[in-house]
């Protein structure tokens, strides 16, 4: 339901394959519409970068994505990085469950179904 979709900071190749990532992930993933979440790492050497902020976050701006920058030999934005790829599937995750509670009702709360008759499978429309 989500991904964490990294790439090297000192490398323009890298950036440029974002947009083939990209639309792998929306050909593949598990479901219609996955959170993912933008990282550009190495921050740590910015004497090495090739990738501008400015151009990355345009980036995250044209496919609607959260963007990080960090480094994981530092640690610098890796935590809140991750934490904030849960919170939007958590957010998801509770809107699915939100559409498939039936409220009860004033018959005993068994929503017009006969005695002994089956509910209907909820699915959920992640």
């Amino acid at each position: 339901m989500g991904f964490l979709l990294m790439f090297d900071l000192t490398s323009q190749q890298s950036f440029l394959n974002v947009r083939n990532w990209m639309s792998q992930l929306q050909a593949n993933a598990y479901c219609e519409n996955p959170d993912i979440v933008l990282i550009g790492n190495k921050a740590d050497l910015p004497d090495q970068r090739e990738v501008n902020e400015r151009q990355a976050r345009e980036l995250a701006d044209k496919y609607g994505l959260l963007y990080f920058e960090t480094s994981a030999a530092t640690g610098q934005n890796v935590e809140k990085a991750v934490e904030t790829l849960l919170d939007l599937i958590m957010k998801r995750m509770e809107q699915c469950v939100e559409k498939t509670q039936v409220p009860e009702t004033v018959n005993g709360g068994n929503s017009g179904k006969l005695d002994g008759e089956k509910p209907a499978e909820k699915r959920c429309a992640c």
